[in-house]
């Protein structure tokens, strides 16, 4: 399939926000070491599909938007990314060994993206 006709996904990496809680009282030492691993393994995924990720960052603060008002809430995303994919199942089966999964009851959500 050619650079025009790949298909976009939404990819959200999702983390239970007590998990993270839990994370940050971790030993620093090992918490440290921890990600540094993380973040080597994370490198090297990255590095190998190169060719479909578009943009990766990580999510901030969350507002929840109602018609009763705005508050502050939290959510499970952690990080998101666009990619591009020949198939659903492909951008799917790309992320089945992504070094996110490591992390206590992650998950990564991919959805397609189509034009309104």
């Amino acid at each position: 399939m050619s650079a025009e006709s790949k298909k976009k996904f939404l990819v959200l990496y999702l983390v239970p926000a007590q998990v993270l809680a839990d994370w940050a009282k971790t030993d620093p030492a090992t918490r440290k070491a921890a990600e540094e691993k993380m973040r080597a393994e994370w490198d090297h995924w990255m590095h190998e599909h190169v060719q479909m990720i578009r943009l990766t960052e990580a999510a901030g603060k969350t507002k929840d938007v109602t018609s009763s008002g705005i508050a502050d809430t939290k959510n499970d995303i952690m990080l998101y990314s666009i990619v591009e994919a020949d198939s659903h199942e492909v951008a799917a089966k790309a992320f089945a060994r992504h070094p996110h999964l490591s992390i206590p009851q992650s998950s990564i959500q991919v959805t397609e993206v189509r034009p309104l």
